[in-house]
């Protein structure tokens, strides 16, 4: 009876034992891929200067990147957007700029756009993925959303964005 009662007990210490160790491991080694810290010296979102856009009578709470470290980092490492949240780019030369999502950690829709604020091209991209994204057209500024975002309020390339900065040529 007393080794019946030991195996029962140690069968019993097993069976709470285990499932327990596992929940523990899992919870030490199995991080979200969306809890990436942000690197020493990035931006904190709250940091880039801010500007208030419209489009259609959609009204658009962007970040500005305008120099090369704030377009560099963009939305690197940012977990969520506000539902009408993004980050403007703005650049000093017209030409093709081109967008990848490396340390991207949300799905993104993006605007590019002539001087005059006239949408030429609209991109869906992946999260964390190192795809070109390229317009078709020149221009000077893009206009990062949550993706589907222009989709979803009919946004389209001819359209234009308005309360862009000036840009300096």
């Amino acid at each position: 009876m007393r080794f019946f009662m030991r195996s029962l007990i140690a069968r019993f210490a097993v069976a709470v034992a285990l499932p327990l160790a596992a929940l523990s491991f899992a919870a030490t080694t199995a991080a979200p891929a969306h809890a990436q810290q942000m690197p020493p010296g990035a931006k904190q979102p709250s940091e880039f200067p801010r500007v208030k856009l419209t489009a259609g009578m959609f009204v658009i709470d962007a970040a500005v990147a305008a120099n090369d470290a704030d377009r560099e980092q963009g939305l690197m490492y940012r977990t969520k957007l506000g539902p009408n949240e993004g980050m403007l780019f703005v650049f000093n030369e017209n030409a093709g700029h081109c967008f990848w999502m490396k340390n991207t950690l949300i799905p993104l829709s993006i605007a590019f756009m002539r001087a005059d604020g006239t949408i030429t091209d609209i991109d869906e991209m992946q999260a964390e993925t190192t795809n070109n994204h390229c317009p078709t057209h020149n221009g000077v500024f893009a206009l990062e959303m949550p993706k589907g975002w222009f989709t979803s309020k009919g946004i389209k390339p001819g359209m234009q964005i308005h309360g862009l900065p000036a840009v300096q040529q």
